[in-house]
């Protein structure tokens, strides 16, 4: 959405994405500890500190369950190989699809509609369709409760939801 000035308005559950989206970029990219990243994204400004939570388990959620992430992606990608996505596409995808098997008071339609809306931010032209695509694919995930059984949830997972709820970020 944009304001009157043709600025993107980011509300707090859209600017964690974002802040998750270059943690995972930079980890990817640079081979930099989960620890190392998150404290990176949140250096430039002071950010409310339920950002930082809900940014940090978006973070460590995908990264402790990186394999499952990716072998979901996988076996919904067609005529592609996921390594070779741009990184902004694969982690979004990546972070798209944590959020849809952790977060289940999130609608899917919610999670997908902001990976494409993020997608046309910082992607290129084509990435939001592209995304669009995947993940409608991947969401029938959250109806596989042996894969959904697998997915570890950070330590902090509990304490982390109920600060969002409190905040009205879940």
């Amino acid at each position: 959405m944009l304001n009157k000035n043709g600025k993107y308005i980011i509300g707090g559950r859209r600017k964690s994405r974002i802040l998750a989206l270059n943690a995972l970029y930079l980890v990817d990219l640079s081979n930099i500890g989960v620890e190392k990243a998150i404290e990176f994204i949140f250096l430039p400004k002071e950010y409310p500190e339920p950002i930082k939570r809900f940014t940090s388990f978006l973070v460590i959620a995908t990264l402790q369950n990186l394999n499952l992430i990716d072998e979901i992606i996988r076996n919904n990608l067609k005529n592609w190989v996921l390594e070779r996505l741009n990184v902004v596409d694969r982690n979004l995808l990546r972070l798209a699809t944590c959020e849809m098997i952790c977060c289940p008071q999130t609608p899917v339609s919610v999670i997908i509609n902001e990976a494409i809306e993020i997608a046309k931010m910082y992607s290129t032209k084509d990435s939001g369709k592209f995304i669009n695509g995947v993940l409608d694919k991947v969401k029938t995930v959250r109806k596989n409760k042996e894969l959904i059984s697998k997915f570890i949830e950070p330590e902090n997972a509990e304490e982390c939801k109920k600060i969002l709820e409190e905040e009205g970020l879940l």
